[in-house]
């Protein structure tokens, strides 16, 4: 990774808008696309400018736009855009098109200091820059929940309390659900009690079976979410899990899962992926940050400046046991 001189990008044309990014927050799927570890970055040629998580102020908005943001508004980035014409966008779920666009993946991202995007991809929030670009991985945390179909009153065990693993358990914890969360890092974990939810220290595939199925009740949690996409945690999600139960998966990697097929059939149980999100999804996320940017703030762990990128996403790639959020700040 370099920090180098670009040009200016154009004026934006109907629909768009330029925006000046000035917190962006790195995320554990810029670690695989820097490493080309996931398969479907692979329609995303390098060079390329990452950030996906991203906060700013519109400098210009360009002609035939629909009034979503002015100049000098602050506004988060959905990054993902969907082809409209695919099987997944014809039922609703453009957020696995076949032919999504993500900023800072397929196009240049947030890690500059003038992005031009789509007007429709830009949500007006009224939070701190370090805080507001935490409107993309929450929402993550709401399509997760939406998908798991949870309910008030429920046991959801979260695995990983990380970024993600945090905006589950506080959507959930808003939601009226009670919360457990795995991992093998005490601070992290510390963060997710710190914000009622109770906490568990990963020692053995086992134990964590074992004690989360006691923490449930006896017969397993109803509700399984993983933020890890580590096979170990994944296996013990499915064989954790009550009878009839959900297993929702939203940490991301290429590694191979061994499953025990019986499990399946004997508890009936259902299992979710979880992707990016919709719109709707996003402006919900948008809300849920500006009415709680005290309690998000702790999840900031360190602020690096652009200047300073490369050595932000090493730090953040070197040392995931102290890292929960890294944001690089713009000027």
């Amino acid at each position: 990774m370099k920090v180098i001189d670009i040009p200016e990008p154009s004026p934006p044309g109907p629909g768009e808008v330029i925006v000046h990014p000035d917190a962006i927050g790195i995320c554990g799927s810029d670690f695989h696309f820097f490493a080309g570890e996931l398969q479907i970055f692979d329609r995303s040629p390098f060079p390329r400018i990452q950030g996906h998580e991203v906060t700013g102020i519109v400098e210009q908005v360009g002609p035939e736009t629909e009034g979503r943001a002015a100049v000098g508004d602050r506004v988060a980035i959905m990054p993902i855009s969907n082809c409209g014409d695919c099987y997944a966008c014809s039922v609703g779920r453009g957020n696995v098109c076949d032919n999504f666009s993500l900023v800072g993946i397929h196009s240049d991202g947030g890690l500059q200091e003038k992005l031009l995007v789509p007007e429709a991809q830009v949500f007006p929030i009224d939070a701190k820059p370090e805080v507001a670009a935490l409107a993309e991985p929450f929402s993550i945390g709401v399509r997760t929940i939406n998908r798991s179909g949870i309910s008030e009153g429920e046991r959801v065990v979260v695995l990983g309390a990380g970024p993600i693993g945090q905006a589950v358990h506080l959507l959930a914890r808003e939601r009226g659900a009670s919360t457990l969360l795995v991992d093998r890092t005490g601070r992290r974990l510390e963060l997710g009690t710190a914000t009622g939810a109770e906490g568990l220290l990963w020692e053995d595939r086992d134990q964590v079976v074992e004690a989360c199925r006691e923490w449930a009740g006896g017969e397993g949690p109803p509700l399984v979410v993983d933020a890890t996409g580590a096979p170990d945690p994944i296996r013990a999600a499915v064989d954790m899990v009550a009878s009839a139960g959900r297993v929702v998966v939203v940490g991301m990697s290429g590694e191979e899962v061994p499953l025990r097929i019986g499990a399946f059939t004997e508890k009936e149980i259902d299992l979710l992926g979880v992707s990016c999100c919709g719109p709707e999804e996003f402006a919900e996320a948008v809300r849920f940050v500006e009415s709680n940017e005290g309690l998000l703030e702790p999840l900031i762990s360190r602020r690096f400046s652009l200047e300073q990128a490369p050595e932000a996403v090493a730090y953040a790639m070197e040392n995931p046991g102290d890292v929960v959020k890294v944001v690089i700040t713009g000027a």
